[in-house]
């Protein structure tokens, strides 16, 4: 490896652990100094915070990896993806900071679930926590296989170290500094991934010696199809995963953790600039990644690392390491974002709610700090398969998420009649349905039914007809209920 890059992605891991000290010695103190950061983030760190998290390894690796290989039909998905993220910021952020703090302070989402419907059996708190184990130890998985392939592919190191690398610096800063730690090294992730996603394919297209889309109709003309092989129900597929922001619980935890509601609209603005540069950075690095390996006859033998490949082809040996940091911040600041979320639902959802309900802040903290840990155990073991897809490990449980928690989350900020009844039904039909969509046996004229529309579709559909048939079947929410709920109407 050239002496620039090392020297680039050693600055970086240096600047990730000094920042996980600092919030170490500043926000660690209290369960909620270390779980949400004392809600206390600028709108700025909140929406960067927010985007790193959100925008993984899939965004430098999974996405310019679908459009390497089909095209422009892989587009569809980006903007899904910008749509969803700007309704999200509209009609979630203001009112679940709101709401989470007045009800009782809820400083996870199965708190807040637990509080919005006053469940004194815990059992919606119970299931949304295993939800959010199952599918996070999944989705953070996917992070650490494109860690692997990161240091497989450009330093030479076997697949299995690129693992422990990888999940070892992030566990070492999140383990110590917390959620405050997670927000400030996604901030400064946020702000690589901007600059990488400008530079690559910017400088990507002036070397390109056609005009793109000549170049790409001599690799296939199926490359110019905005509807690709599919139809009109693989463009409703690819924009579905816009629908899976509303239950993001890595994502959404921001919104809670923002110091004044009065902030959202600077947050959303701030946000969104950022997601739409980098997604369309994303959409234009794979396109012309594409038509720069053939024109220069180039076999990309992963379509995954094609922003790996132009990285160490077209830039001297410091900016690759800087870029090359860039796919670390991505993969970084995600891995993060859910190994606290999997730990805070661990610590107050289990621990505390059934093993120690007097443990002080300082016990609960340290059991915190153990459940980074195991899940990060758990993430390496199913990572382990090295030919496992950063984009389908992603789709998956964005699926789950996005189906079992978007219309709970929904309903919940909006709908007055909605009951615990209800929020369980809608929570369970929509895991249920995504798990039984990408892994029971079932085809329809000889193909998985996965393969047919994207899972979260008919799982976000059935939870919001089970959120309304079983609200209004049973018996309406108490009067403590319906009185919160009109708080918080007041209050925004």
């Amino acid at each position: 490896m050239e002496t620039g890059m090392i020297i680039s992605l050693a600055a970086y891991f240096i600047v990730m652990l000094g920042i996980g000290l600092y919030a170490y010695k500043q926000s660690t103190s209290d369960v909620s100094g270390y779980m949400l950061g004392g809600r206390s983030l600028s709108p700025g760190v909140a929406a960067l915070s927010a985007g790193a998290s959100d925008m993984s390894g899939w965004i430098l690796m999974g996405l310019p990896g679908a459009m390497f290989v089909t095209g422009f039909s892989s587009t569809w998905i980006a903007l899904g993806l910008i749509i969803g993220a700007w309704l999200n910021y509209f009609l979630v952020a203001p009112r679940l900071r709101v709401y989470t703090e007045k009800a009782n302070d809820s400083i996870t989402i199965p708190d807040y679930f637990s509080n919005r419907f006053n469940d004194n059996s815990n059992l919606l708190r119970v299931v949304s926590a295993v939800v959010i184990i199952v599918f996070f130890t999944l989705y953070t998985s996917s992070g650490v296989v494109a860690g692997g392939k990161l240091f497989e592919s450009s330093f030479g190191l076997s697949y299995e170290m690129g693992l422990y690398i990888t999940t070892g610096v992030v566990v070492l800063y999140t383990l110590f500094g917390g959620f405050l730690a997670v927000s400030l090294t996604d901030f400064v992730q946020g702000c690589i991934m901007f600059i990488a996603l400008i530079l690559v394919p910017t400088v990507t297209y002036t070397l390109l010696e056609q005009p793109l889309t000549s170049t790409l109709n001599s690799i296939n003309p199926q490359m110019l199809q905005w509807i690709g092989a599919g139809s009109l129900v693989s463009i409703i597929s690819a924009m579905a995963w816009g629908l899976g922001y509303f239950g993001q619980p890595h994502i959404i935890v921001r919104f809670m953790s923002v110091r004044s509601v009065k902030d959202m609209p600077t947050a959303r603005r701030i946000g969104m600039s950022w997601m739409i540069v980098a997604a369309l950075g994303a959409v234009a690095t794979g396109l012309c990644g594409a038509a720069y390996a053939y024109e220069n006859g180039i076999v990309v033998d992963d379509p995954e690392t094609i922003f790996l490949v132009l990285s160490e082809l077209l830039f001297h040996p410091l900016i690759a390491g800087f870029l090359l940091a860039a796919i670390l911040a991505a993969i970084m600041s995600t891995i993060s974002s859910q190994l606290l979320v999997s730990s805070s639902s661990l610590t107050e959802d289990f621990y505390k709610t059934f093993i120690r309900r007097d443990a002080t802040d300082k016990e609960l903290v340290l059991v915190g700090r153990i459940s980074v840990a195991l899940v990060a155990i758990c993430a390496i073991y199913l990572a382990y398969d090295r030919d496992s897809s950063i984009l389908d490990l992603v789709s998956n449980a964005w699926a789950g998420f996005g189906a079992a928690f978007g219309p709970l989350v929904l309903f919940s900020l909006y709908w007055k009649r909605m009951n615990f009844e209800g929020a369980l039904a809608g929570m369970v039909v929509g895991a249920v349905t995504v798990l039984v969509w990408f892994y029971a046996p079932i085809e329809v004229n000889g193909e998985h039914i996965s393969k047919l529309i994207y899972g979260i579709v008919p799982g976000f559909i059935l939870s919001s007809i089970a959120i309304v048939a079983v609200s209004l079947t049973t018996a309406a929410p108490s009067e403590k209920i319906t009185l919160l709920f009109d708080d918080v109407e007041k209050s925004l």
